[in-house]
């Protein structure tokens, strides 16, 4: 196989589908090309990612100010928090940040949006992750507790019901 390696240069128009094919010697240069350093840590997907976006706000512009004001003023209302710790000044990482993501998401949840779909004694029960609770069968729920008593009757642990519980080593 005596492939030809592809130089690309400034002049030559770049697609997203021919960036997906391209080698790691080929994507390397058009990072350095385009951010005039080469890419972070070897990561040739993350490369991709950020040469399409450049190439894409390029071709149909940048997001405008007041969009991204308006993006900013959401985040700032939304439940999810970044912290930022710095390292102690004289380690040797001083110049490291090291950034926590903090929500007050239930990690045991799927992610509003997501459907829940369980089995039980032949009936396929669905169940919508809402912001705030659940539905089922066109009824809102606070909890997926509350679902699972609605449909078996009995009292239920929702994500045990639901197998959003993984097992523990001791079988317990």
């Amino acid at each position: 196989m005596n492939a030809k390696l592809h130089v690309v240069t400034r002049t030559e128009p770049i697609d997203l589908d021919r960036l997906v094919r391209m080698q790691p010697s080929e994507l390397q240069r058009l990072y350095k090309m385009i951010f005039d350093r080469a890419i972070p840590s070897g990561s040739s997907e993350q490369a991709r990612r950020k040469i399409a976006w450049h190439l894409q706000a390029a071709r149909e512009g940048v997001l405008p100010e007041s969009a991204r004001q308006h993006a900013l003023a959401i985040a700032k209302e939304a439940s999810l928090r970044m912290h930022v710790r710095r390292s102690r000044a004289g380690s040797p990482f001083s110049h490291a940040t090291v950034t926590g993501i903090v929500s007050d998401h239930d990690s045991r949840l799927p992610m509003p949006g997501a459907v829940l779909i369980e089995e039980h004694r032949g009936k396929t029960v669905v169940v919508r992750v809402l912001d705030t609770g659940f539905e089922y069968d066109g009824k809102r729920f606070t909890s997926l507790s509350a679902i699972a008593k609605e449909v078996t009757g009995a009292k239920w642990n929702g994500f045990l019901f639901f197998g959003l519980v993984k097992e523990s080593r001791g079988g317990r």
